[in-house]
C-alpha cells in the first residue's frame, strides 16, 4: 500500500483492562497486533500488497493527574492514562512496532479535553498532521479505542484534512455497542471506509 500509514489510537492499559476498560478492547489489540505482524512479514510483490515499510503512528492519551476530563475535576470520565502510570502505556504486544518519533500524545493540557489525535504531538513537538505530510502519506488505516470518541474524532479530522481513511473494523474497542454501531455508520456516510 503505497503512501499509506497505520494509525493506532489509544491502545493503552487503562482502555484495555484498567479504569476505563472498553468492550472488545482485548480482541481489538489482538487484531491490531495480527495486522501489524502481517505488515512486518509481507514480502515485496504485487501493486496492492502491503509492505513492511508502512509507518505505524501511535496516538496516546497522556493526561496530567488533575486533567479536566476526570470526574473528580468535573469531567465525564474516571481518571485514566495519567502520565507515568501503567494505564498510560501502549499494550505490550504492540511495543515491537513502536518507532522513535511516531508516538504522539494528546490530552496533555490539564484544561482541555482532546479526543482527536490529529493534533497530538511527538517528543520533537511535531503533530500527526506534520509527520504525515513529511512522509507524503495520503491514505491512513485506523484502529484503536474507543470507536465513538477518540477513533471517530481522529478519523474524521484526517478525512477533513484530505486523507483517504479506512477503519480496521475488528481492531476497534468501544464504550457502548450501540454507540459503536452508530459511530461506524456516521463515519461510513462521511466517506470513511470500513474493512
Amino acid at each position: 500500500m503505497k503512501d499509506c500509514a497505520l494509525v493506532v489510537v489509544d491502545m493503552l492499559g487503562d482502555f484495555i483492562d484498567g479504569s476505563m476498560a472498553c468492550l472488545n478492547a482485548e480482541n481489538a489489540v489482538k487484531e491490531a497486533a495480527a495486522f501489524l505482524e502481517r505488515l512486518a512479514a509481507a514480502e515485496t510483490g504485487g501493486e496492492e500488497e502491503i509492505t513492511g515499510t508502512v509507518p505505524v503512528l501511535f496516538i496516546c492519551d497522556h493526561h496530567p493527574a488533575d486533567h479536566c476530563s476526570f470526574r473528580e475535576n468535573g469531567g465525564l470520565w474516571p481518571a485514566h492514562c495519567v502520565t507515568g502510570t501503567p494505564g498510560s502505556e501502549i499494550h505490550p504486544s504492540l511495543l515491537p512496532f513502536v518507532s522513535d518519533g511516531l508516538v504522539f500524545f494528546k490530552g496533555c493540557d490539564k484544561d482541555m479535553e482532546q479526543y482527536s489525535g490529529w493534533e497530538g504531538v511527538n517528543d520533537a513537538g511535531q503533530s500527526v498532521a506534520e509527520v504525515l505530510d513529511l512522509l507524503d502519506i495520503n491514505k491512513v488505516h485506523v484502529c484503536g479505542i474507543a470507536t465513538e470518541y477518540c477513533v471517530k474524532a481522529t478519523a474524521e479530522d484526517m478525512l477533513a484534512a484530505g486523507k483517504e481513511v479506512t477503519l480496521i473494523g475488528k481492531a476497534l474497542g468501544y464504550v457502548d455497542r450501540d454507540g459503536h454501531v452508530r459511530a461506524l455508520e456516521e463515519m461510513r456516510r462521511k466517506g470513511i471506509r470500513i474493512i
